[in-house]
């Protein structure tokens, strides 16, 4: 493996992902800079995946860099080495080459725990699981005690620390999957850069619009305001919620109505930096000062809470309920997915448009509450979905399997968005 071309690699995705210049803000000594943090942090993730593999470079090696030339030519055909290789009955096989490794184990999304590879007398291990359901799954190696990617496979999740970067396996069904690019029309996703007077900081947000936004110059649309997680920015929705990909599906079938998705970035003020503990109300301030008037000076969009939704997931979804609940005149349409609402203590007081159920349910058209039974953020949902019933607040709770994972966002997704924008 080439590590200086693996490292750039890494690097040029870094700048594709905040930008090749990367603008410092002006702001006050105080003020949060998320684009240059962002832009550190991921290449500190390259560095941090660089460092590691040059750590492990005499136990982890690709299988050519470890063999002479002639034994390379002799054995190319002969030895399996691609990892994950997926069998035509989805069973999937892993191979890691580590000769001097004592011990090497797989985790991941698609079962319970790690099971630990064999080792061969040519120090190639190797391990099969399945069958697999199909979908779009993450695992990691940990070879004697270190968790790391899976050197023979060019697919990453990336994420901002460590802990959220990992190896992607993407088993296929026998027919596309809603998250899959088909023969449909197809929207576009765009990228903004805008000034934040609320927060004094240059920002970034990610903006789909629906097939044939450019020819209809006279149709507005609806907007949703669609948040990420954790460890995550305005670019997740995209690349591993895959939402230009299952609204286009969905418009395709005739099963929604076009609309705008808005993707901010969700840090008001980013971890371990001064307003931390406010993330929250800051970055409530960004959406609604900054946000919404720059996105409703930029592009066709409707103006009146009716056609305004607000959707988050995880940290997101705390983000949405919190400011959705609480700004009823802004929005009618309300979800969470996984939604970290930590201590919320008494709703009526924390969501200030519950307070009057009657009111509230003249208010919401759609208030959607979805978490996986697995998940450690379900008791609260839970909870939060019975104080809902208790006082009469018309909702849904959608209870899934599964844990915290992208595979119930998207389906979340999937089942939310014809439930937008419908004439109430």
């Amino acid at each position: 493996m080439n590590l200086s071309r693996l490292f750039a690699k890494n690097s040029a995705g870094c700048d594709r992902k905040v930008g090749r210049t990367v603008p410092v803000s002006r702001g006050s000594a105080g003020t949060p800079r998320p684009t240059f943090s962002r832009y550190r942090r991921c290449l500190s993730a390259s560095a941090g995946a660089l460092t590691l593999l040059l750590a492990l470079g005499s136990t982890v090696l690709p299988v050519h860099a470890q063999q002479p030339a002639a034994a390379r030519a002799a054995g190319a055909a002969a030895r399996p080495t691609s990892s994950p290789e997926i069998n035509k009955d989805r069973q999937v096989t892993f191979r890691l080459l580590a000769p001097k490794a004592t011990a090497v184990s797989v985790s991941g999304e698609f079962m319970a725990g790690s099971k630990p590879l064999e080792k061969n007398a040519d120090g190639l291990w190797s391990v099969t699981v399945g069958p697999i359901d199909p979908e779009i799954y993450y695992y990691n190696f940990t070879v004697d005690g270190v968790k790391t990617l899976d050197p023979g496979n060019p697919g990453v999740k990336s994420g901002s620390t460590a802990s959220t970067i990992q190896s992607v396996l993407e088993v296929p069904g026998d027919r596309p999957a809603f998250y899959d690019g088909q023969d449909v029309p197809h929207g576009e996703i765009r990228t903004h850069w805008y000034q934040s007077k609320s927060l004094n900081s240059l920002r970034r947000l990610t903006v789909y619009v629906p097939p044939g936004y450019d020819r209809d110059t006279a149709t507005k649309l609806p907007v949703l305001y669609l948040f990420h997680g954790a460890n995550a920015d305005e670019t997740a929705w995209t690349r591993l919620g895959h939402v230009n990909l299952i609204l286009d599906n969905l418009l395709a079938a005739g099963k929604m109505k076009p609309f705008l998705v808005v993707m901010p970035f969700g840090y008001g003020a980013l971890p371990g930096t001064p307003g931390a503990q406010n993330n929250t109300a800051l970055f409530s301030r960004d959406l609604i000062e900054d946000v919404i008037p720059f996105v409703q000076g930029q592009y066709r969009a409707l103006t009146d809470r009716d056609h305004r939704a607000i959707v988050g997931l995880s940290m997101g979804g705390g983000q949405s309920l919190t400011i959705g609940l609480n700004h009823l005149d802004l929005f009618s349409y309300v979800g969470g997915f996984s939604a970290a609402l930590n201590n919320a203590g008494d709703y009526g007081k924390t969501f200030a448009g519950l307070a009057d159920p009657a009111a509230a349910n003249r208010q919401l058209h759609l208030l959607w509450i979805g978490c996986g039974s697995e998940d450690s953020l379900f008791p609260a949902a839970k909870k939060f979905s019975a104080y809902l019933t208790e006082h009469g607040i018309k909702h849904t709770f959608r209870e899934s399997g599964g844990a915290h994972t992208w595979i119930n966002w998207r389906h979340y997704l999937n089942e939310v968005g014809p439930l937008l924008f419908r004439g109430e």
